[in-house]
């Protein structure tokens, strides 16, 4: 069975965007994004809500020649998977291998995980947290920032519980920590 995996870029006090919807602060060097870039490669599939799918899929138009090497190879990965939307506003999705689902089902996605050859990978914190509520995020990658933004949208919503052991840890040169949990059933 494929693993669902929760990945988010956070400030140190917790959140993935500031209270101004901005994460500008979150934008990985080239050495944090390379290290993401790995960790995606094993990625069959992305399950998105809305607003992270509006963020992500300019990833479809960013592998030109004149990005940097971990750009053009995230947009390489990114475009090699399959997207599913979980929007009850988007009325089509704008990139291709993207499937759009009006609600989430943990059923569905149950049977997602366990006929996927390679794992599925969550994004957006509520989404996430929905996930995580259903007992379907195996593990979690967060990348805290040094940096304190005092608010805005956190990157696991409040009443989510969930038991978490510590898998491994990594620290960048630009004082970025990398914090690999898996969920205890």
């Amino acid at each position: 069975m494929a693993r669902l995996i929760y990945s988010a870029l956070t400030s140190l006090d917790g959140y993935v965007e500031d209270a101004d919807g901005g994460f500008d602060w979150a934008a990985p060097d080239e050495e944090v994004h390379t290290f993401v870039n790995d960790l995606e490669r094993g990625v069959g599939t992305y399950l998105y809500g809305r607003r992270m799918y509006d963020v992500m899929r300019v990833w479809q138009d960013l592998g030109t020649p004149d990005r940097s090497a971990p750009v053009r190879d995230f947009a390489e990965i990114w475009r090699a998977a399959d997207k599913v939307v979980y929007s009850r506003s988007l009325s089509a999705p704008s990139t291709p291998r993207t499937r759009l689902e009006r609600d989430f089902d943990p059923a569905v996605v149950r049977r997602l995980k366990e006929a996927a050859s390679h794992d599925l990978s969550i994004g957006g914190a509520r989404l996430a947290g929905q996930a995580i509520a259903a007992g379907l995020v195996d593990e979690c990658h967060l990348f805290l920032n040094p940096v304190l933004v005092g608010g805005g949208e956190r990157a696991l919503p409040d009443g989510v519980r969930a038991r978490l052991e510590l898998v491994d840890e990594h620290r960048f040169d630009s004082g970025v920590v990398h914090l690999h949990y898996a969920l205890v059933p």
